[in-house]
């Protein structure tokens, strides 16, 4: 990787993990570049505005890093109900990259920036839009396979397991302990069992 590019990633990443834990409003660009140590001319060298390395960070961090823990993982699920269950635990209880006091990154950017620009809500709708379609995926498949029931929705499945997620990374967020991830975790696997077939 050539100096610039990997100058580049480190501003977005440093940038990232600032605003994941302070909100992008509350993040300077002053702020970014004493974090990362390069010099002022050197960030807009790479970026016009904060905005331009915000819609950066959405489509070189974020992206890249919801397409492997999300989407990659349900891309060959052969059995959806543990593979979105075994998805969820992962990325609740293990990952170690997202804490509970600070929530879901793409959920806190949506929140924050998605009623005042217009760029960042179309860049964060199509993330959430390739973890939808990568659920829905993996529900048809499982319909296919018989594992999952033919009359089952593969679309409001997706969106009560994503509101679910955003939801109890929100409540994490606020009382700074995993029990509410533990408990969705349990009704989650319950909700997905009953989308298997029915035993006679």
């Amino acid at each position: 990787m050539a100096k610039a590019a990997i100058t580049r990633f480190t501003i977005l990443q440093q940038a990232f993990d600032l605003i994941y834990r302070q909100g992008y409003q509350s993040t300077s660009i002053d702020e970014i570049i004493a974090t990362t140590n390069v010099t002022k001319g050197a960030f807009f060298y790479h970026f016009k505005n904060k905005d331009e390395m915000g819609l950066a960070i959405i489509n070189e961090v974020m992206f890249p890093s919801m397409n492997q823990s999300f989407f990659q993982s349900l891309q060959h699920s052969a059995d959806p109900v543990k593979d979105i269950y075994a998805m969820m635990k992962h990325l609740l209880l293990e990952d170690p990259y997202l804490k509970i006091q600070y929530g879901c990154p793409a959920g806190n950017l949506t929140q924050e920036m998605s009623p005042l620009n217009n760029e960042f809500s179309k860049a964060l709708s199509k993330l959430v839009e390739q973890w939808q379609d990568a659920l829905k995926k993996s529900i048809i498949a499982g319909k296919k396979a018989g594992i999952i029931r033919s009359n089952v929705d593969a679309r409001q499945v997706a969106y009560f397991v994503m509101s679910g997620y955003w939801g109890v990374r929100t409540i994490g967020k606020l009382y700074h302990n995993k029990d509410a991830y533990r408990i969705y975790l349990k009704e989650l696997k319950n909700y997905l069992k009953g989308l298997k077939p029915f035993e006679n």
